[in-house]
Protein backbone atom coordinates (compact mmCIF):
# COMPACT_ATOMS: atom_id res chain seq x y z
CA UNK A 1 0.00 0.00 0.00
CA UNK A 2 0.97 3.35 -0.70
CA UNK A 3 1.91 5.76 1.96
CA UNK A 4 -0.62 8.72 0.83
CA UNK A 5 -3.36 6.04 1.04
CA UNK A 6 -2.37 5.09 4.38
CA UNK A 7 -2.06 8.58 5.46
CA UNK A 8 -5.63 8.92 3.98
CA UNK A 9 -6.99 5.86 6.10
CA UNK A 10 -5.77 7.32 9.40
CA UNK A 11 -7.14 11.00 8.41
CA UNK A 12 -10.74 9.29 7.53
CA UNK A 13 -10.86 7.48 10.87
CA UNK A 14 -9.81 10.82 12.88
CA UNK A 15 -12.46 12.77 10.85
CA UNK A 16 -14.93 10.11 11.30
CA UNK A 17 -14.33 10.12 15.48
CA UNK A 18 -14.53 13.89 15.55
CA UNK A 19 -17.44 13.69 13.39
CA UNK A 20 -19.34 11.95 15.72
CA UNK A 21 -18.14 13.67 18.89
CA UNK A 22 -19.67 16.57 17.20
CA UNK A 23 -22.91 14.79 16.28
CA UNK A 24 -23.20 13.97 19.88
CA UNK A 25 -22.74 17.55 20.98
CA UNK A 26 -19.97 16.96 23.11
CA UNK A 27 -17.55 18.80 20.66
CA UNK A 28 -18.50 22.51 18.96
CA UNK A 29 -17.18 22.94 15.68
CA UNK A 30 -15.02 25.62 16.91
CA UNK A 31 -13.63 22.85 19.09
CA UNK A 32 -13.85 20.09 16.68
CA UNK A 33 -11.60 21.77 13.87
CA UNK A 34 -8.86 22.86 16.60
CA UNK A 35 -8.65 19.12 16.98
CA UNK A 36 -8.34 18.11 13.22
CA UNK A 37 -6.21 21.58 12.66
CA UNK A 38 -8.10 23.16 10.82
CA UNK A 39 -10.68 26.29 10.41
CA UNK A 40 -13.81 26.34 11.52
CA UNK A 41 -15.03 27.47 8.36
CA UNK A 42 -13.19 24.04 6.60
CA UNK A 43 -14.66 21.98 9.39
CA UNK A 44 -18.15 23.03 7.90
CA UNK A 45 -17.11 22.15 4.64
CA UNK A 46 -16.23 18.91 5.47
CA UNK A 47 -20.04 18.49 7.55
CA UNK A 48 -21.88 19.70 4.34
CA UNK A 49 -19.95 17.25 1.93
CA UNK A 50 -20.42 14.43 4.45
CA UNK A 51 -24.30 14.71 4.42
CA UNK A 52 -24.40 15.27 1.12
CA UNK A 53 -21.86 12.12 -0.28
CA UNK A 54 -21.41 10.44 3.07
CA UNK A 55 -18.19 9.01 3.69
CA UNK A 56 -16.52 9.45 0.29
CA UNK A 57 -16.86 13.35 0.66
CA UNK A 58 -14.37 13.04 3.43
CA UNK A 59 -11.96 11.57 1.10
CA UNK A 60 -8.79 14.08 -0.51
CA UNK A 61 -9.86 14.86 -4.14
CA UNK A 62 -6.06 15.25 -4.77
CA UNK A 63 -5.70 11.70 -4.75
CA UNK A 64 -5.19 9.98 -8.48
CA UNK A 65 -5.05 13.67 -9.97
CA UNK A 66 -2.35 14.49 -12.09
CA UNK A 67 0.31 16.93 -10.53
CA UNK A 68 0.62 20.50 -12.81
CA UNK A 69 4.36 19.53 -12.01
CA UNK A 70 4.15 16.13 -13.38
CA UNK A 71 6.35 14.87 -15.95
CA UNK A 72 4.83 14.62 -19.23
CA UNK A 73 4.24 10.71 -20.03
CA UNK A 74 5.99 11.32 -23.27
CA UNK A 75 9.42 12.49 -21.32
CA UNK A 76 9.11 9.95 -19.17
CA UNK A 77 9.03 7.63 -21.93
CA UNK A 78 11.95 9.02 -23.43
CA UNK A 79 14.01 8.91 -20.48
CA UNK A 80 13.37 5.32 -20.12
CA UNK A 81 14.31 4.06 -23.27
CA UNK A 82 17.69 6.09 -22.81
CA UNK A 83 18.37 4.27 -19.89
CA UNK A 84 17.43 0.77 -21.22
CA UNK A 85 19.25 1.23 -24.67
CA UNK A 86 21.87 3.84 -23.99
CA UNK A 87 22.86 4.28 -20.63
CA UNK A 88 22.39 0.91 -18.80
CA UNK A 89 23.94 0.26 -15.20
CA UNK A 90 24.99 3.88 -14.78
CA UNK A 91 24.43 5.71 -11.30
CA UNK A 92 21.06 7.85 -11.20
CA UNK A 93 23.05 10.98 -10.30
CA UNK A 94 25.64 10.11 -13.52
CA UNK A 95 22.56 9.23 -15.91
CA UNK A 96 20.91 12.60 -14.80
CA UNK A 97 24.00 14.43 -15.42
CA UNK A 98 23.61 13.68 -19.09
CA UNK A 99 19.93 13.99 -19.56
CA UNK A 100 20.58 17.05 -18.83
CA UNK A 101 24.15 18.05 -20.48
CA UNK A 102 22.79 16.15 -23.29
CA UNK A 103 19.12 15.40 -23.85
CA UNK A 104 18.00 18.84 -22.49
CA UNK A 105 15.74 16.95 -19.42
CA UNK A 106 14.83 20.05 -16.93
CA UNK A 107 13.70 17.92 -14.07
CA UNK A 108 15.24 16.79 -10.95
CA UNK A 109 17.41 14.32 -9.52
CA UNK A 110 15.02 12.79 -7.66
CA UNK A 111 12.62 12.47 -9.69
CA UNK A 112 14.56 10.56 -12.18
CA UNK A 113 15.96 8.39 -9.46
CA UNK A 114 12.68 7.48 -7.83
CA UNK A 115 11.62 6.66 -11.51
CA UNK A 116 14.31 4.73 -12.13
CA UNK A 117 13.90 2.65 -9.20
CA UNK A 118 9.97 2.60 -9.82
CA UNK A 119 10.52 1.00 -13.31
CA UNK A 120 12.73 -1.62 -11.61
CA UNK A 121 15.91 -0.26 -14.03
CA UNK A 122 17.92 1.21 -10.65
CA UNK A 123 18.16 -1.04 -7.50
CA UNK A 124 17.63 0.79 -4.11
CA UNK A 125 20.93 1.52 -2.26
CA UNK A 126 21.99 0.11 0.78
CA UNK A 127 21.62 1.45 4.04
CA UNK A 128 24.79 2.68 5.13
CA UNK A 129 27.14 1.87 7.75
CA UNK A 130 28.33 3.92 10.93
CA UNK A 131 29.28 7.03 10.06
CA UNK A 132 32.99 7.81 10.24
CA UNK A 133 34.89 11.04 11.27
CA UNK A 134 36.90 12.12 8.32
CA UNK A 135 40.38 13.49 7.78
CA UNK A 136 40.14 17.66 7.33
CA UNK A 137 41.39 18.47 4.27
CA UNK A 138 44.55 20.60 3.78
CA UNK A 139 43.59 24.25 3.98
CA UNK A 140 45.35 25.18 0.55
CA UNK A 141 45.67 23.89 -2.52
CA UNK A 142 49.33 22.05 -3.20
CA UNK A 143 49.83 21.30 0.73
CA UNK A 144 49.29 17.94 0.11
CA UNK A 145 48.96 15.18 -2.88
CA UNK A 146 47.36 11.86 -3.49
CA UNK A 147 48.93 9.54 -6.30
CA UNK A 148 47.57 6.05 -6.66
CA UNK A 149 46.21 3.51 -9.10
CA UNK A 150 43.63 1.23 -9.53
CA UNK A 151 43.03 -1.98 -11.35
CA UNK A 152 40.03 -2.44 -13.43
CA UNK A 153 38.21 -3.18 -16.39
CA UNK A 154 38.02 0.30 -17.98
CA UNK A 155 38.00 -0.40 -21.79
CA UNK A 156 35.79 -3.06 -22.46
CA UNK A 157 37.52 -5.83 -24.74
CA UNK A 158 40.54 -5.64 -22.72
CA UNK A 159 41.91 -7.03 -19.44
CA UNK A 160 42.29 -5.18 -16.26
CA UNK A 161 44.45 -1.88 -16.62
CA UNK A 162 45.94 0.66 -14.09
CA UNK A 163 44.55 3.78 -14.25
CA UNK A 164 47.35 6.08 -12.38
CA UNK A 165 45.81 9.20 -10.71
CA UNK A 166 47.38 12.40 -8.59
CA UNK A 167 44.92 14.33 -6.78
CA UNK A 168 45.00 17.62 -4.52
CA UNK A 169 43.93 16.67 -1.41
CA UNK A 170 42.65 20.51 -0.78
CA UNK A 171 39.78 20.34 -3.34
CA UNK A 172 39.85 16.65 -5.07
CA UNK A 173 40.80 17.86 -8.66
CA UNK A 174 42.78 15.41 -10.89
CA UNK A 175 45.55 17.06 -11.59
CA UNK A 176 46.83 13.61 -13.92
CA UNK A 177 45.32 10.75 -14.69
CA UNK A 178 46.47 7.76 -17.38
CA UNK A 179 45.88 4.46 -17.81
CA UNK A 180 48.91 1.95 -18.28
CA UNK A 181 49.17 -1.90 -18.09
CA UNK A 182 50.68 -2.13 -15.01
CA UNK A 183 51.47 1.14 -12.11
CA UNK A 184 55.02 0.92 -11.24
CA UNK A 185 58.04 3.37 -11.07
CA UNK A 186 57.54 5.39 -14.72
CA UNK A 187 53.96 5.36 -14.04
CA UNK A 188 54.59 7.69 -10.76
CA UNK A 189 57.09 9.77 -12.48
CA UNK A 190 55.01 10.75 -15.25
CA UNK A 191 52.26 11.63 -13.04
CA UNK A 192 54.69 13.80 -11.13
CA UNK A 193 56.06 15.34 -14.59
CA UNK A 194 53.02 16.44 -15.81
CA UNK A 195 51.45 17.79 -11.83
CA UNK A 196 54.85 19.72 -11.56
CA UNK A 197 54.78 21.17 -15.17
CA UNK A 198 51.46 22.36 -15.00
CA UNK A 199 51.14 23.46 -11.08
CA UNK A 200 55.01 23.61 -9.63
CA UNK A 201 56.46 21.71 -6.76
CA UNK A 202 54.23 20.76 -3.98
CA UNK A 203 54.95 20.24 -0.11
CA UNK A 204 54.48 16.55 0.23
CA UNK A 205 52.78 12.88 -1.11
CA UNK A 206 50.34 10.62 0.57
CA UNK A 207 50.79 7.21 -1.37
CA UNK A 208 50.46 3.63 -0.35
CA UNK A 209 53.38 1.28 0.89
CA UNK A 210 53.80 -0.03 -2.71
CA UNK A 211 57.35 -1.55 -3.46
CA UNK A 212 58.06 1.57 -6.11
CA UNK A 213 56.91 4.06 -3.61
CA UNK A 214 58.80 2.34 -0.18
CA UNK A 215 61.23 -0.72 0.70
CA UNK A 216 59.10 -2.37 3.49
CA UNK A 217 61.17 -4.69 5.27
CA UNK A 218 58.55 -6.79 6.96
CA UNK A 219 55.33 -7.01 5.17
CA UNK A 220 52.74 -5.35 7.05
CA UNK A 221 54.98 -3.40 8.83
CA UNK A 222 57.25 0.31 9.07
CA UNK A 223 58.67 1.90 6.07
CA UNK A 224 62.51 1.99 5.80
CA UNK A 225 63.18 5.51 5.84
CA UNK A 226 66.81 5.37 4.96
CA UNK A 227 66.47 2.79 1.96
CA UNK A 228 64.52 5.20 -0.27
CA UNK A 229 63.23 3.77 -3.70
CA UNK A 230 63.61 5.57 -6.68
CA UNK A 231 60.53 7.70 -6.36
CA UNK A 232 61.43 8.06 -2.75
CA UNK A 233 64.96 9.93 -3.96
CA UNK A 234 63.38 12.09 -6.41
CA UNK A 235 61.09 13.43 -3.99
CA UNK A 236 64.04 13.76 -1.58
CA UNK A 237 66.05 15.63 -3.69
CA UNK A 238 62.92 17.94 -4.65
CA UNK A 239 62.21 18.90 -1.09
CA UNK A 240 58.60 17.11 -1.12
CA UNK A 241 57.31 15.01 1.86
CA UNK A 242 56.47 11.52 0.86
CA UNK A 243 53.83 10.26 3.57
CA UNK A 244 52.90 6.58 3.82
CA UNK A 245 49.29 5.40 4.34
CA UNK A 246 49.00 2.65 6.68
CA UNK A 247 45.42 1.34 5.94
CA UNK A 248 42.95 1.82 3.01
CA UNK A 249 40.63 4.46 5.47
CA UNK A 250 44.15 6.32 5.76
CA UNK A 251 43.59 6.73 1.42
CA UNK A 252 39.89 7.12 2.38
CA UNK A 253 39.83 10.58 -0.24
CA UNK A 254 41.21 8.73 -3.08
CA UNK A 255 39.80 5.19 -2.66
CA UNK A 256 36.18 7.46 -2.44
CA UNK A 257 37.33 8.77 -5.35
CA UNK A 258 38.14 5.64 -7.27
CA UNK A 259 34.99 4.71 -6.43
CA UNK A 260 33.52 6.81 -8.87
CA UNK A 261 35.76 6.84 -11.60
CA UNK A 262 35.43 2.91 -11.72
CA UNK A 263 31.34 3.37 -11.60
CA UNK A 264 31.73 6.30 -14.79
CA UNK A 265 34.35 6.41 -16.68
CA UNK A 266 34.01 2.74 -18.08
CA UNK A 267 30.44 3.91 -19.30
CA UNK A 268 31.81 7.08 -20.49
CA UNK A 269 34.91 4.78 -22.87
CA UNK A 270 31.74 2.77 -24.09
CA UNK A 271 30.08 6.19 -24.87
CA UNK A 272 32.94 7.44 -26.82
CA UNK A 273 33.33 4.12 -28.60
CA UNK A 274 36.86 3.68 -27.01
CA UNK A 275 38.87 0.57 -27.72
CA UNK A 276 42.49 1.11 -26.56
CA UNK A 277 45.05 2.58 -24.33
CA UNK A 278 46.31 5.78 -26.50
CA UNK A 279 42.62 7.18 -27.34
CA UNK A 280 41.63 6.70 -23.68
CA UNK A 281 44.48 9.05 -22.37
CA UNK A 282 43.85 11.28 -25.01
CA UNK A 283 39.65 11.29 -23.98
CA UNK A 284 40.83 11.77 -20.51
CA UNK A 285 43.48 14.88 -21.09
CA UNK A 286 41.91 16.48 -23.25
CA UNK A 287 37.73 15.86 -21.97
CA UNK A 288 37.03 13.56 -18.88
CA UNK A 289 40.12 15.27 -16.13
CA UNK A 290 37.94 18.57 -16.30
CA UNK A 291 34.37 17.59 -16.78
CA UNK A 292 34.92 15.54 -13.87
CA UNK A 293 37.11 18.44 -11.99
CA UNK A 294 34.06 20.79 -12.68
CA UNK A 295 31.79 18.14 -10.87
CA UNK A 296 33.14 16.87 -7.92
CA UNK A 297 36.30 19.57 -6.72
CA UNK A 298 35.59 21.91 -3.87
CA UNK A 299 36.80 24.97 -2.89
CA UNK A 300 39.88 24.75 -0.85
CA UNK A 301 39.47 26.04 2.64
CA UNK A 302 41.67 28.80 2.06
CA UNK A 303 42.43 30.56 -0.79
CA UNK A 304 46.08 30.90 -1.96
CA UNK A 305 48.37 27.91 -3.23
CA UNK A 306 51.39 26.62 -1.51
CA UNK A 307 52.84 25.73 -5.34
CA UNK A 308 56.00 26.59 -5.95
CA UNK A 309 56.61 27.23 -9.87
CA UNK A 310 59.70 25.90 -10.85
CA UNK A 311 61.53 26.16 -14.35
CA UNK A 312 61.93 22.56 -16.14
CA UNK A 313 65.40 22.60 -15.64
CA UNK A 314 65.26 21.76 -12.02
CA UNK A 315 63.61 18.64 -11.70
CA UNK A 316 63.68 17.19 -15.85
CA UNK A 317 67.06 14.88 -14.77
CA UNK A 318 65.87 14.37 -11.27
CA UNK A 319 62.20 12.69 -11.71
CA UNK A 320 64.07 9.90 -13.83
CA UNK A 321 65.77 6.32 -12.68
CA UNK A 322 69.28 6.73 -11.46
CA UNK A 323 71.84 4.27 -11.32
CA UNK A 324 75.56 4.48 -10.62
CA UNK A 325 77.83 2.64 -13.23
CA UNK A 326 81.62 1.84 -13.70
CA UNK A 327 82.88 2.63 -17.05
CA UNK A 328 84.71 -0.17 -18.97
CA UNK A 329 88.02 0.28 -20.65
CA UNK A 330 86.19 0.74 -24.20
CA UNK A 331 84.86 3.90 -22.64
CA UNK A 332 81.14 2.24 -22.59
CA UNK A 333 78.97 1.45 -19.28
CA UNK A 334 76.86 -1.58 -19.40
CA UNK A 335 72.72 -0.71 -19.19
CA UNK A 336 69.90 -3.29 -19.87
CA UNK A 337 71.97 -5.76 -21.71
CA UNK A 338 73.23 -3.41 -23.44
CA UNK A 339 76.30 -0.94 -23.98
CA UNK A 340 76.47 2.55 -24.14
CA UNK A 341 79.10 4.11 -25.98
CA UNK A 342 80.50 7.73 -24.74
CA UNK A 343 81.76 9.62 -27.02
CA UNK A 344 84.49 11.72 -27.22
CA UNK A 345 84.63 14.14 -24.68
CA UNK A 346 87.07 17.87 -24.41
CA UNK A 347 86.87 17.69 -20.65
CA UNK A 348 88.99 14.41 -20.59
CA UNK A 349 90.80 11.97 -22.70
CA UNK A 350 88.60 8.86 -21.81
CA UNK A 351 85.98 8.17 -18.82
CA UNK A 352 87.78 4.85 -18.03
CA UNK A 353 86.96 3.53 -14.49
CA UNK A 354 85.01 6.77 -13.89
CA UNK A 355 81.90 6.58 -11.68
CA UNK A 356 79.15 7.77 -13.80
CA UNK A 357 75.00 8.09 -13.67
CA UNK A 358 73.17 6.66 -16.06
CA UNK A 359 69.68 8.19 -16.19
CA UNK A 360 66.62 6.55 -17.84
CA UNK A 361 63.48 8.83 -18.25
CA UNK A 362 59.94 7.74 -18.36
CA UNK A 363 59.64 8.67 -22.20
CA UNK A 364 62.21 6.38 -22.57
CA UNK A 365 65.48 8.65 -23.02
CA UNK A 366 68.54 7.55 -22.16
CA UNK A 367 71.36 9.97 -20.49
CA UNK A 368 75.35 9.54 -18.79
CA UNK A 369 76.05 12.12 -16.45
CA UNK A 370 79.78 12.37 -15.15
CA UNK A 371 79.25 14.67 -11.67
CA UNK A 372 76.79 17.38 -12.87
CA UNK A 373 77.60 17.31 -16.83
CA UNK A 374 75.94 15.39 -19.52
CA UNK A 375 78.06 13.85 -21.14
CA UNK A 376 75.17 12.07 -23.54
CA UNK A 377 71.84 11.84 -24.40
CA UNK A 378 70.11 9.56 -26.80
CA UNK A 379 66.81 9.95 -27.99
CA UNK A 380 64.33 6.33 -27.64
CA UNK A 381 64.07 6.53 -31.71
CA UNK A 382 68.10 5.82 -31.66
CA UNK A 383 68.54 3.08 -29.34
CA UNK A 384 68.86 -0.07 -31.23
CA UNK A 385 68.50 -3.61 -29.88
CA UNK A 386 72.05 -4.28 -30.21
CA UNK A 387 74.73 -5.30 -27.99
CA UNK A 388 76.47 -1.45 -28.20
CA UNK A 389 74.61 1.62 -28.36
CA UNK A 390 76.48 4.51 -30.44
CA UNK A 391 76.47 7.91 -29.29
CA UNK A 392 74.53 10.53 -31.77
CA UNK A 393 76.30 12.91 -34.16
CA UNK A 394 77.67 15.28 -32.40
CA UNK A 395 76.49 18.98 -33.33
CA UNK A 396 78.67 21.54 -34.07
CA UNK A 397 81.37 22.93 -31.56
CA UNK A 398 80.55 26.30 -30.09
CA UNK A 399 83.29 29.10 -28.28
CA UNK A 400 83.16 27.93 -24.98
CA UNK A 401 82.24 29.94 -22.17
CA UNK A 402 84.72 31.34 -20.04
CA UNK A 403 82.97 30.29 -17.00
CA UNK A 404 84.42 27.15 -17.65
CA UNK A 405 88.29 27.62 -17.35
CA UNK A 406 89.02 26.36 -20.27
CA UNK A 407 89.29 29.39 -22.40
CA UNK A 408 90.03 29.25 -26.10
CA UNK A 409 88.86 25.76 -26.78
CA UNK A 410 85.51 24.61 -28.20
CA UNK A 411 83.06 23.06 -26.60
CA UNK A 412 79.34 22.10 -26.96
CA UNK A 413 76.62 24.39 -25.79
CA UNK A 414 73.76 22.91 -23.78
CA UNK A 415 70.56 22.69 -25.82
CA UNK A 416 67.45 23.22 -24.78
CA UNK A 417 64.93 21.11 -23.22
CA UNK A 418 62.45 20.54 -25.63
CA UNK A 419 58.93 20.06 -24.63
CA UNK A 420 58.86 16.81 -26.83
CA UNK A 421 61.65 15.57 -24.68
CA UNK A 422 63.66 14.49 -27.47
CA UNK A 423 67.05 15.72 -26.84
CA UNK A 424 70.57 15.63 -28.76
CA UNK A 425 73.61 13.94 -27.86
CA UNK A 426 75.76 16.65 -26.09
CA UNK A 427 78.86 17.16 -24.24
CA UNK A 428 78.32 20.13 -21.57
CA UNK A 429 79.70 21.83 -18.90
CA UNK A 430 77.31 22.50 -16.07
CA UNK A 431 77.36 25.70 -15.03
Amino acid sequence: MRRTEQLQGLRMLKLRDVLSHWEAGSLSQLEAAEVLGMSERTFRRYIHRFEMEGEEGLFDRRLGRRSGRAVPGERAAEVERLYRQRYQGFTAKHFHEHLRRDHGFGWGYTWTKTFLQGRGLLPKAERRGAHRRKRPRRPLVGMMLHQDASPHLWIDGLGPLDLVVTMDDATSEIYSAFLVEEEGTMSSFVGLIETIAAKGLFCSLYTDRGSHYFHTPQAGGKVAKDALTQVGRALAQLGIEHIPAYSPQARGRSERMFRTLQDRLPKEFRLAEIGDIAAANRFLKETYIARHNARFAVKPAETGSAFVAVAEAQWRDILCVQDERTVAPDNTVAWNGSRLQIPPHPARAHFVRAKVKVNEYPSGELAIFHGPRCLVRWRPEDQHDTHTIPPLQRPPLAPEPEACGNRGKAQKAFPPFPQEHHHQAVNSCAT
